[in-house]
């Protein structure tokens, strides 16, 4: 699956060093949270883009645990039976027929961000997602005009920490986005459950002692669009 939209994970800004360093983790229900969808055909129908707006943040189907400090994405839902969103028609147990990329994210736009570097961190405490849906980390540094970007992605492949770094444009008027997406078929509501989610947290799961880092320079990539 492809992975385009902006999310971002809120949560405590805390500048590393009035140089260059800020370090940013997640999450908490009230930082601003926005939301933001991106609509694909099928792979099986060629895959393009449909279109894209601003969702509100419950329609992105996240939903905030703020005492234990996590957000938990699961696969989006649309309760339309219109033949656009489901193969033959729409209802329980119904095949989705678009790709959808719900992106959970905070925008940082008073150019606090612009030429310092980025370290986004937190755990992936929760991983059920079944081959239908993924899931992605990003840092992202948009031009002014949203006409470019730079960012840093990783694709979430278990539980574990994680942590990803973006050196920002120095640019005024830089739009600079870091967060989580989900991505993968839309599903009636009521099949949600056996097409799993995934759990992000500020703080590691209370039984795990020792977890595998996400991010490793492998997994990075970096593009400018």
């Amino acid at each position: 699956m492809r992975a385009i939209s902006v999310l971002v994970a809120a949560g405590a800004l805390a500048a590393a060093s009035a140089a260059s360093a800020v370090t940013v983790t997640a999450p908490a229900s009230g930082g601003g949270w926005l939301g933001f969808m991106n609509v694909f055909e099928l792979p099986a129908n060629g895959g393009g883009f449909v279109f894209a707006s601003s969702w509100g943040v419950p329609d992105l189907n996240a939903s905030f645990n703020d005492p234990a400090s996590e957000v938990t994405m699961s696969p989006n839902t649309i309760n339309d039976p219109d033949p656009f969103w489901y193969q033959g028609g729409g209802g329980p147990g119904a095949p989705g027929n678009k790709i959808m990329e719900a992106n959970l994210y905070i925008q940082v736009d008073d150019d606090s961000l612009a030429g310092q570097t980025v370290t986004f961190e937190g755990f992936v405490t929760d991983l059920s997602y079944t081959a239908a849906h993924d899931a992605y980390i990003f840092i992202r540094d948009f031009a002014p005009d949203f006409s470019s970007v730079n960012e840093t992605i990783i694709p979430v492949t278990g539980t574990g920490a994680f942590s990803l770094s973006l050196n920002t444009d120095p640019g005024l008027g830089r739009h600079v986005q870091y967060g989580f997406q989900s991505v993968g078929e839309n599903v009636w509501s009521t099949d949600v459950a056996p097409f799993g989610s995934v759990t992000f947290s500020s703080v590691p799961a209370p039984a795990t002692a020792a977890i595998a880092a996400l991010g490793a320079p492998a997994l990075l990539r970096r593009r400018r669009r």
